[in-house]
């Protein structure tokens, strides 16, 4: 990847985090934040969906180009759902446990709560909300966070509904599934104060360990996401989103520097030819006798071919901007958003069934000389045209260089367009919830992970390994309450982080587990009742049925804790059968008797126990 001098460039970046809370139930109702399968939905409705304007008379670019698409949204309701999701009930008030967890997250990045909580609608009309918009209502301002770069700034702290869950494309449109929709979610934006990629890592590292600290967010793939916010000095702002894994995000920065510079040279070129773009025209009758099954097929279907001459433009539709993109990728997205397939253009063709002398006649039809390039969509009349159009608007603004847009972070650390920018038309006052007065000094400002790494290590005496994956891990709250109950915190720690990893390569159903699970296990152990050795065991009967007590499944699996005189005629029987061995190897046989022994009791028995009993044994016949 080409190394950038990111000072001369002038980079500015900054991000958005969103994070999901882990209350118990969603930000406007009493439904609870725990996702389904989609096959376990019990309901489906759709919707349509429009941009209304402002309350100063304006639409947003954002939602009006979605409303161009004609979509039908369908979404999947459950029975842990409610009329709420369903935008067929007023919302409830604010959840009090979210608002507490946000003012904590406030506190931790030195931020200033508002007097007043306001509840905002924002819209949105890409079927993620069943009410066309979404809810959030910003908390806190004015905080910092510090990089080994120096610090950042945190314009803002929101508190929001997450959206619904896309399941699938559907032939009218698109399915979401209401599960996710009103969960509690968190949304912080720093100031435009990244100057590095590494930097913009570093900051996402250090918010997402701040969040984290509180014990009280959602952990797994798809609970936080990192937008970020990319422009150079001769570029533009482009807000890119969606990126999942921490990993990605200096490669996203480096990413996008390197295709704004690709486009500002692009346009460079551009000027210096005196490039134009021209007035979109159907071809259709250049490809009437066409070998292209696209274009043939489009054509066979009543549809048409309609091209753009790109005048100046040879030779550049193809350039790559980006790892594996092009100029002509750009057009194509937006061709796409209308509905269309992608794009034919003369950089890449004869290609694709088009013949050479199917392109100089297109050249012809629409006066294209050799210096330049022509666009071609062949779909149904109505698609076709729109998309042409949105090509040849696209092809307008690498004229100016770098567009303001809103792209999506795809699994190949690239970008691809989604829509313009929002702007502040898309906001407007939530009627229906009313205002909330945050009181800070209600909350307690959590204690740090780094903290708790050194704490765990002082005063539990674990070592820093176990500390750290203990305090970092999604168990930690789970891990405090068990060591306040009486859990000895070696067990607790060695049990939620490497039983459960081991339970889990074993293909255990480790998920089924719930913090009672967890609690009557070791509770049992620490009370007696189970010998450490039998945990794992009785881990994994609750795993495959969790619907049991410990006691209930510990009796079914006839696991607990065997009487002195039970574990010694299970090792006086290992040892009188294996009697020559020990005779023969004496103390040396120790080892390989004792897992014999230890599986005959099937974690019945503790180890230190069986292993001083089958010492005196060996002693005695040595």
């Amino acid at each position: 990847m080409t190394e950038y001098d990111y000072e001369d460039l002038g980079l500015v970046a900054g991000l958005e985090i969103h994070q999901q809370l882990d209350t118990a139930t969603k930000l406007f109702c009493n439904c609870p934040t725990e996702l389904r399968d989609p096959d376990e939905s019990t309901r489906r409705f759709t919707r349509y969906l429009h941009p209304t304007r402002s309350e100063l008379g304006e639409i947003d670019d954002a939602a009006l180009e979605e409303s161009k698409v004609d979509r039908e949204f369908e979404y999947l309701a459950y029975d842990t759902t409610c009329l709420v999701e369903e935008d067929d009930e007023p919302p409830h008030r604010l959840d009090d446990e979210a608002l507490e967890t946000v003012l904590e997250i406030a506190q931790l990045m030195a931020m200033s709560p508002v007097d007043q909580a306001n509840v905002m609608r924002k819209l949105v009309v890409d079927g993620s909300n069943t009410s066309g918009f979404q809810r959030s209502t910003l908390i806190a301002t004015d905080g910092e966070i510090e990089t080994e770069e120096g610090p950042v700034g945190i314009e803002d702290l929101l508190l929001e509904e997450e959206s619904a869950q896309r399941v699938e494309e559907t032939d009218d449109g698109v399915r979401y599934s209401l599960d996710r929709l009103g969960i509690p979610l968190v949304e912080i934006g720093t100031s435009p104060d990244i100057r590095s990629p590494e930097q913009a890592r570093d900051a996402a590292a250090r918010i997402g360990m701040l969040l984290r600290s509180t014990g009280k967010v959602k952990r797994g793939l798809g609970t936080i996401r990192q937008d970020v916010n990319v422009s150079i000095a001769e570029g533009a702002r482009v807000e890119i989103k969606g990126v999942q894994s921490l990993d990605d995000i200096d490669d996203i920065v480096r990413t996008e520097v390197g295709r704004q510079t690709e486009l500002v040279e692009i346009r460079d070129e551009l000027e210096a030819r005196d490039a134009a773009v021209g007035d979109p025209q159907d071809v259709s009758e250049v490809f009437a006798d066409t070998d292209s099954g696209v274009i043939g097929g489009a054509l066979d279907g009543g549809g048409s071919v309609m091209a753009v001459p790109l005048a100046g433009f040879d030779g550049l539709v193809g350039r790559e901007i980006a790892p594996d993109r092009r100029l002509g990728t750009e057009f194509s997205d937006h061709a796409k958003r209308h509905g269309a397939g992608g794009i034919f253009h003369t950089d890449e063709l004869p290609a694709y069934g088009v013949t050479s002398e199917e392109v100089d006649a297109l050249r012809d039809a629409v006066g294209a000389t050799e210096d330049d390039a022509v666009a071609i969509v062949a779909a149904a009349t109505d698609v076709a045209s729109s998309s042409i159009e949105a090509v040849a608007e696209r092809a307008r603004t690498a004229l100016e260089g770098v567009p303001e847009e809103t792209r999506g972070a795809t699994d190949d650390g690239t970008t691809r367009y989604l829509r313009p920018l929002p702007g502040a038309a898309r906001m407007y006052p939530e009627t229906d919830v009313p205002p909330v007065e945050p009181d800070p000094s209600e909350v307690a400002e959590p204690e740090l992970l780094t903290a708790k790494v050194e704490r765990y290590q002082a005063e539990y005496d674990l070592d820093a390994g176990l500390a750290e994956q203990v305090a970092y891990g999604k168990f930690m709250p789970l891990f405090e309450d068990l060591v306040a109950d009486g859990t000895d915190p070696t067990l607790a720690a060695t049990t939620l982080e490497s039983t459960v990893t081991e339970l889990r390569r074993d293909d255990v159903p480790v998920e089924n587990l719930t913090a009672t699970h967890f609690e009557q296990v070791l509770g049992m152990a620490t009370a007696g009742d189970l010998p450490n050795e039998g945990i794992p065991d009785l881990l994994s009967a609750l795993a495959t049925d969790p619907s049991r007590s410990a006691e209930e499944a510990a009796e079914a699996a006839g696991l607990g804790s065997a009487a002195e005189d039970e574990v010694r005629e299970a090792v006086l029987e290992v040892v009188e059968r294996n009697e020559g061995q020990v005779e023969q190897e004496g103390m040396q046989a120790f080892s390989g008797l004792m897992g014999e022994c230890m599986g005959a009791l099937r974690g019945k028995a503790d180890g230190d126990l069986v292993s001083e009993l089958l010492r005196e044994e060996i002693q005695k016949r040595a």
